[in-house]
């Protein structure tokens, strides 16, 4: 009975078992990362500091002065458009976590190891810049409409980054599957 189960459900286990494993194996790589991180040179770490100052160059491009200090007490670095604080930069703004999430998936679905890693790194970097963008969109709409913030930092920013990881996914599983053509 239990060999029946696994025979008819191979496919979802298989699935299961690649996106488990491989996203708590990147998760806890990253973990190790930050926890080296702790005492950088760049604070809060590497990838955040770079991702702010990727940010604050993006911002002054749409013609605004942006700047960011680490924060004195918070493992975050201060964000500042035209003199006015606006925002905290903290190690979950950098993407790295979404990326691993898209990674593990795209994993779980892998054919040939070509395709995949190229997949991967493709889609990685689209969400790396794709994040800077939002952060310095999300800056500027902050600045220039506080009272939205709720909404602009809760609602409408993460649903962009997490619709285009989503869009993502279809596009690599469509990739997978050959297209069905009926003649009616």
């Amino acid at each position: 009975m239990l060999k029946v189960l696994f025979k008819k459900y191979k496919g979802v286990l298989q699935f299961l078992l690649l996106f488990s494993g491989s996203y708590l194996l990147l998760s806890l790589v990253y973990a190790g990362y930050l926890g080296v991180s702790v005492n950088s040179a760049y604070p809060p770490d590497f990838i955040t500091n770079l991702v702010s100052k990727q940010s604050t160059l993006l911002i002054e491009s749409f013609g605004y002065e942006a700047a960011i200090v680490p924060h004195q007490a918070q493992p975050s670095m201060q964000l500042f458009v035209n003199g006015t604080y606006l925002a905290r930069i903290v190690e979950g703004c950098n993407a790295i976590s979404i990326i691993v999430l898209f990674i593990a998936f795209v994993i779980a679905f892998a054919q040939s190891l070509k395709k995949t890693v190229l997949f991967i790194f493709v889609g990685s970097v689209l969400i790396y810049a794709v994040n800077i963008l939002r952060i310095a969109i999300l800056a500027i709409a902050l600045y220039n409409y506080p009272e939205q913030e709720h909404w602009l930092h809760g609602v409408l920013f993460p649903a962009l980054i997490y619709g285009m990881v989503f869009l993502l996914w279809l596009v690599w599983v469509r990739m997978l599957s050959p297209i069905v053509t009926t003649n009616e």
